[in-house]
């Protein structure tokens, strides 16, 4: 869901030389050179990732003065990230240091070669994912090809979000939501899933709920899926550059129903951007498909940077800052690591997820199957042909 244009706080608004030595085992690549004295930590946030786990970064300089003196943030959007971050290698002049950021920008930039290998490369400087993740998040590590390293994870969607006093008759299936959005149009409406957690998972979830021929292959397998998108977008007036705006306008009245995530069902109602009477509901079919964010380190960070890169990402999966990530909802229920119960959470997240969690997500994420997002390869190719067919005149 991070990989939006919210975020809780905020709501609207080197190694690229390393060459034989990184993959040299026994070399740098086992132990790098720790600082002389304490660096400062440029973090790109890619949509949103930073309300999840600013607080445990922030803690870093402070259980670690040595290392890092500081954390520096900047936000960017994940379409245009990576081409900043080639620019930059390009020149020798690297100014990021940590890129946190969901399948979109981790896809993008292990297409166009952007990341430091973390593993197997580093496996002696960070925790075994077999140890420390639970089961499907570690499936969603294991999407990142060994060049991301998994910070947070949610079931995710794709979920309807509503408005009962609205919608009278809810959509169950997706043929029904097709009729419906012929007999309202524009009152539906999903963010371009480049930018959108809830957009991506969307389009991700419908070969599922279709009964496409390969709901993996979006080239070959997802006839049904790109023909529903055409004739559902003929009801879409525009489609905006991430999800942030989806929830303005179902909170404003000006959209009926909007596609949502665990995530992002609860965290806008804590804000009072969507109303706490908000509704959600799933669709004939329904599988969920998975979601996290990451932590990257592009080629090109100082031999020293890296070092303490890879001391944080090992702070950061710890079960203490891993509770943290509860937030309030945001990514609900948020922790990739094993072993963190909501007990371990601020109280100000016990609070709101017990205000405004459904009781009924247990049940939902127990009796539903689960299902990984698409590879890298095979998602940067299902936006590309969103982009060209579906969506790419009418986006904002």
């Amino acid at each position: 869901m991070a990989q939006d244009s919210i975020n809780r706080r905020h709501f609207l608004g080197g190694v690229a030389g390393l060459g034989a030595a990184v993959h040299a085992p026994g070399v740098f690549a086992q132990q790098p050179k720790v600082p002389a004295s304490p660096v400062t930590i440029s973090v790109v946030d890619v949509g949103g990732a930073l309300a999840l786990v600013q607080t445990p970064l922030e803690n870093y300089p402070k259980m670690k003065p040595k290392m890092a003196s500081r954390m520096v943030f900047t936000k960017a959007p994940a379409p245009e990230l990576p081409s900043k971050i080639k620019a930059q290698q390009s020149a020798g002049r690297l100014d990021i240091d940590l890129v946190i950021g969901g399948l979109d920008v981790l896809s993008a930039g292990i297409d166009q070669k952007l990341w430091v290998e973390l593993l197997p490369q580093f496996a002696s400087e960070l925790p075994k994912p077999e140890d420390i993740y639970l089961k499907p998040a570690l499936a969603m590590h294991n999407l990142g090809s060994g060049q991301g390293m998994a910070m947070v994870y949610y079931p995710s969607g794709p979920l309807l979000e509503y408005m009962p006093d609205r919608v009278k008759q809810v959509p169950t299936s997706a043929e029904e939501l097709l009729a419906w959005t012929k007999q309202n149009k524009n009152r539906f409406f999903y963010g371009r899933p480049a930018n959108s957690g809830p957009g991506r998972t969307w389009i991700m979830g419908l070969p599922y709920l279709l009964g496409d021929k390969d709901p993996k292959d979006p080239e070959k397998g997802w006839d049904k899926t790109w023909a529903y998108l055409k004739e559902l977008g003929e009801n879409i007036d525009y489609y905006p550059g991430g999800t942030g705006q989806t929830m303005k306008e179902l909170g404003d009245g000006t959209r009926d129903i909007i596609v949502s995530t665990t995530g992002w069902d609860i965290n806008p109602r804590v804000l009072g951007i969507v109303p706490k009477e908000a509704k959600v509901q799933t669709l004939k079919g329904f599988h969920w498909v998975t979601d996290a964010q990451y932590m990257m380190i592009p080629k090109g960070v100082s031999d020293e940077k890296l070092a303490v890169l890879l001391d944080l990402i090992r702070h950061m999966l710890t079960p203490q800052q891993q509770a943290y990530t509860y937030d309030e909802g945001y990514f609900y229920p948020g922790p990739a690591a094993k072993d963190v119960p909501l007990s371990m959470a601020p109280e100000s997240s016990q609070k709101a997820i017990a205000e405004f969690g459904r009781p009924e997500y247990e049940k939902m994420i127990a009796d539903n199957p689960m299902e990984t997002p698409l590879t890298p390869e095979k998602m940067v190719a299902a936006f590309r042909i969103w982009d060209e067919q579906v969506g790419g005149a009418k986006k904002k």
